[in-house]
């Protein structure tokens, strides 16, 4: 990011959710409310998944790994966000703004490819349920989660640069209320060929390639399922992917829209919207899913509130 390329832009003025004066303080009231939930149940889940004796599997180790990556994503967005509503100059400098977008790109990428593997965790469990402790040992998944965690910040740091290579002499006015590489490349003065094709390819890759994991992951579990003759056995295997089936739809169903479209088809209000649900939204939502609709969550989270001392599990990771 060469410091010649941005023709004497220090900061960018972020328009926010709304620019109706009016309206600043309920939204910021709902949104604070929204992240304070946010926060809550990630760290909810968090602690549970690492205390509780009964919750060291893989599976909650990579439900763990999923909160502190929405953490993460719903704290890089929603602190900018709730000071823009309250401060009449909404503005953040380059290199800030930069820095938001980047790790943006690293939790949105890392929650992209971390329900993959949760979705080839769920295959293996219900397909090979013999294989299950050699395939998914404590190793395997410490080395996914390396993985993730590693191929999200080279993303970041691909993508990034490319966006902030840019010229930008026309506006410093971004038509969002984040960082964000729609109305960045927008801004630009430049020829945005090269940037927006990388944007293009890395997010549809990204995407793709991970959705295909899942899909044919629960194909086969589909199959696996239908093999079995009793409707309790069907139902007991299944019992563990409603939660993650749903996250899933919500996730990339809301990426799949926002990015995998030429920049011609994007209408910036409309992507906003979008963005607070997936930004916002979803890290909010995926706590409760999990919960709601985990009966191990359910019955970990009421032995907690009973003798929170009860289960304090500091013992290395291992395999049930």
């Amino acid at each position: 990011m060469a410091s010649g390329n941005f023709t004497g832009v220090t900061e960018f003025i972020l328009t926010g959710v709304s620019d109706c004066p009016e309206l600043q303080i309920p939204l910021f009231l709902v949104f604070l409310v929204i992240y304070g939930l946010t926060v809550t149940g990630n760290l909810g889940i968090i602690t549970l998944t690492s205390v509780d004796s009964r919750l060291q599997t893989p599976m909650y180790f990579f439900l763990r790994q999923l909160a502190v990556i929405n953490l993460g994503n719903s704290t890089v967005i929603a602190p900018k966000m709730l000071t823009s509503l309250l401060v009449k100059k909404k503005t953040i400098s380059y290199y800030e703004c930069a820095t938001q977008f980047g790790a943006f790109l690293f939790f949105t990428v890392a929650e992209v490819t971390m329900l993959a593997v949760m979705a080839y965790d769920r295959y293996v469990a219900i397909c090979n349920p013999l294989l299950y402790t050699l395939v998914v040992s404590w190793r395997i998944c410490l080395l996914l989660v390396i993985l993730t965690y590693l191929y999200g910040f080279s993303t970041a740091i691909v993508v990034s640069p490319c966006v902030f290579s840019m010229s930008y002499c026309s506006s410093n006015v971004i038509n969002h209320f984040y960082c964000d590489n729609v109305p960045l490349l927008a801004l630009s003065c430049s020829d945005t060929y090269i940037p927006e094709t990388i944007v293009f390819i890395s997010a549809a890759t990204n995407l793709v390639s991970s959705l295909i994991i899942v899909l044919v992951s629960y194909f086969n579990i589909v199959l696996s399922i239908l093999k079995i003759r009793s409707s309790e056995g069907r139902k007991k295997a299944f019992s563990t992917c409603p939660s993650h089936v749903t996250a899933v739809t919500v996730f990339y169903g809301t990426l799949l829209f926002m990015y995998v479209q030429p920049r011609t088809n994007h209408s910036l209000d409309t992507d906003k919207i979008a963005s607070v649900f997936y930004t916002l939204g979803i890290p909010m939502l995926n706590p409760m899913i999990y919960s709601l609709r985990n009966k191990e969550v359910k019955a970990a989270l009421k032995r907690f509130m009973t003798d929170p001392c009860y289960s304090f599990n500091l013992c290395s990771f291992r395999i049930q």
